[in-house]
């Protein structure tokens, strides 16, 4: 079987049909808007990356089910009825 290229639309279908970039998304939200509550103005620089990051990676683990189910509405809004199956 011959293998596709890799095109830009191809790259850019395939990140919006991957549940880990919506996952990673959620999880870049969830820590910009729950870390300016948990962090103080005492902290360090790094002390505040670090609760940025630590916030970042509980979003994207929270996110397992609504990453699927965004991925899943755009393959079907996008694909219709062509969904490889």
């Amino acid at each position: 079987m011959k293998k596709r290229p890799v095109t830009p639309s191809y790259i850019v279908f395939y990140i919006l049909f991957l549940p880990d970039s919506w996952r990673i998304l959620i999880g870049i939200i969830f820590s910009a808007f729950l870390t300016p509550l948990a962090v103080t103005p005492e902290m360090g620089i790094s002390a505040k990356v670090l609760i940025y990051i630590m916030m970042a990676t509980i979003g994207y683990g929270a996110s397992g089910i609504p990453g699927r189910w965004i991925s899943a509405a755009f393959k079907k809004l996008i694909l219709g009825d062509n969904l490889p199956k």
